[in-house]
């Protein structure tokens, strides 16, 4: 699980049905999204303080055929610059990913996807091919009912450091509870996998509240071999509002919760190690389609 820029806060503030791509028109359509995440300073155990400012972009285009096959790629850049007071493990953490798509119907009802990527996360003082990795998430759904899509997914992942891969179960949910409820476990922007979900009320045509929690981890490559490490569990409500169904805007606000930092060395042996107090957030995010 993967928390370089809180793409739990981004899904939460853009998050649509998680399988609104089975509605999609055929044709390309593109998306652009991006979001800005600041942390407020918060104090950790081992003494000082710190945080975080965060800025994410994003873009996707997919190309729906009337068999019901997509095609599509995505790629996407982003920065978390931590300010420790005093100085700290590492400074600015950048991001770079590319993605490509693959989705299908099964002759039952059912949808599947596969999404293979790559991806690098590494300190600025770090190179950008000493944080890559690579891997995949994939899935399959299937409409239950009217108002239900439910079904399994995972991802695996080469890992960083310590961790020589990251494999994960997943659920796929998209329940309409009733007209103006929903909870689902909607896409994401940014490093993040991992458990997590969210409740949507849409209050009027154009306004919605969304209240999410997720589990998220970042391992970042670090100079000299090291890797440095930031876990957290986020809880966020947003506002957003809907212009029209190509455009979102958001602004969210919660704290992360159970906050750890981690330092290892070169050899993967844990050589820091600081939990930090519950950490007050806000932002804002959009995103576009076309």
């Amino acid at each position: 699980m993967n928390k370089l820029f809180s793409a739990a806060v981004a899904s939460i503030a853009l998050s649509s049905p998680a399988f609104a791509q089975s509605a999609a028109p055929d044709g390309w359509v593109f998306r652009f999204e991006g979001a800005y995440f600041h942390q407020q300073d918060t104090d950790l155990s081992a003494g000082g303080s710190f945080g975080v400012e965060r800025t994410f972009g994003q873009f996707t285009a997919v190309n729906r055929n009337p068999d019901g096959i997509s095609v599509g790629v995505s790629a996407s850049l982003g920065q978390s610059d931590y300010d420790f007071v005093g100085g700290g493990p590492w400074n600015r953490v950048q991001e770079q990913s590319v993605s490509v798509s693959f989705g299908g119907q099964f002759g039952n009802g059912g949808r599947w996807f596969v999404a293979p990527s790559v991806r690098s996360r590494y300190d600025s003082a770090a190179s950008a091919s000493d944080g890559q990795s690579a891997g995949l998430f994939a899935g399959a759904s299937w409409q239950v009912n009217e108002s239900l899509v439910i079904g399994p997914a995972f991802g695996a992942f080469s890992g960083l450091g310590a961790d020589d891969y990251d494999i994960f179960p997943a659920l796929l949910l998209d329940w309409q509870i009733s007209d103006r409820l929903s909870l689902s476990t909607g896409p994401t922007i940014g490093a993040s996998q991992g458990p997590g979900l969210s409740l949507r009320y849409e209050m009027a045509d154009s306004w919605g509240l969304t209240l999410s929690a997720r589990s998220e981890k970042t391992r970042f490559a670090l100079a000299g071999g090291g890797v440095g490490q930031d876990s957290a569990i986020p809880v966020v409500l947003s506002l957003s509002y809907d212009p029209n169904p190509g455009m979102r805007f958001a602004v969210f606000a919660g704290a992360e919760f159970d906050g750890l930092l981690e330092v290892e060395n070169a050899a993967g042996v844990t050589t820091g190690r600081t939990r930090y107090d519950t950490a007050p957030l806000m932002g804002l995010a959009f995103a576009l389609s076309f």
